[in-house]
């Protein structure tokens, strides 16, 4: 069995054709050039595989989506593409390959369930029985793998830890909340919170970029964002009783200007005992994880 999956996001469109063992015969990515480009972009993207794998030759489709999301209508509400309202993204992906079966989850479930499968603990020996995986880019994002199977919740939506609040009295977020994760330590959140204390560039790669060098208020956006997705790790730890820890996303690609805050707030705040054998780790598969995890949502469908 051969499937089609697809990584629906915030700033870019994913999908790639990935056989039972998990070799990825054909990739393509295409960028979200505005919210109303949406539609385009997913059939630019499908387009690209079914070039290169015949459709005859793809048994099923897997797709991770940003949320909020209805696996049981099939339907998406990413927050930052708002012209995706309810929009029935099963159906749609469906007419590509009829009669054929269509999972689908949360981008950042996807995400924690292929570095389970593929990743850092695809070891069957070293699989964390309860993992976390986060998506930390245009927005924060998270989902669950607990005892080799994903956790979605009865509404399919569990893992939005983005959405945990942070700070009371802060900026409001677009899901409708105020002081989220996600408007601390999502990249527009970090360039919005930067700009408004004297940075003057362009966007969350520059903002890495000065960090690194040593930007004072750059370094201090980083250290902030950290924090709070520090609080957002140890709250989901405290619930779960988690083992292992995996961040991606293009935030996190900034690589120990976070990771380094981030362990270092997460180590000064454990209280708890058991919280302290957490292990935090950059995704191991890159910008491929969610593609995995999606196309693990029909290979491993009967396990799940």
């Amino acid at each position: 069995m051969t499937v089609l999956a697809v990584d629906i996001g915030g700033t870019k469109f994913a999908a790639a054709a990935v056989a039972p063992d998990g070799e990825m015969l054909a990739r393509a990515e295409v960028p979200l050039r505005g919210p109303e480009s949406a539609g385009r972009t997913l059939s630019e993207v499908v387009r690209r595989i079914t070039e290169r794998v015949a459709p005859g030759r793809l048994d099923g489709i897997g797709i991770g989506s940003a949320g909020p999301l209805d696996p049981r209508r099939g339907t998406v509400s990413p927050v930052n593409i708002p012209a995706w309202r309810d929009f029935p993204l099963v159906d749609a992906l469906g007419e590509t390959l009829p009669g054929r079966p269509v999972r689908l989850a949360g981008d950042a479930q996807c995400m924690a369930l292929g570095e389970w499968w593929r990743g850092l603990t695809g070891d069957p020996a070293g699989r964390s029985r309860a993992m976390l995986g986060m998506v930390v880019s245009t927005g924060v994002g998270g989902g669950f793998v607990l005892d080799g199977v994903p956790y979605v919740g009865p509404t399919g939506n569990a893992g939005h830890i983005g959405h945990i609040t942070v700070d009371p009295g802060g900026d409001p977020c677009p899901c409708g909340g105020v002081g989220c994760v996600e408007t601390v330590a999502s990249g527009p959140g970090m360039v919005r919170w930067a700009a408004a204390n004297g940075w003057t560039g362009a966007d969350a790669r520059a903002l890495a970029a000065d960090a690194r060098a040593g930007h004072p208020t750059a370094v201090h956006a980083f250290r902030r964002a950290a924090g709070a997705l520090a609080t957002a790790v140890l709250t989901a730890s405290a619930l779960f009783d988690l083992d292992h820890v995996v961040i991606g996303g293009g935030v996190a690609a900034a690589g120990p200007i976070l990771f380094d805050p981030l362990r270092q707030a997460i180590e000064r705040n454990t209280g708890l005992g058991f919280l302290r054998r957490l292990r935090v780790d950059p995704t191991s598969l890159g910008r491929d994880a969610g593609l995995f995890g999606a196309a693990a949502l029909v290979l491993l469908q009967d396990s799940l």
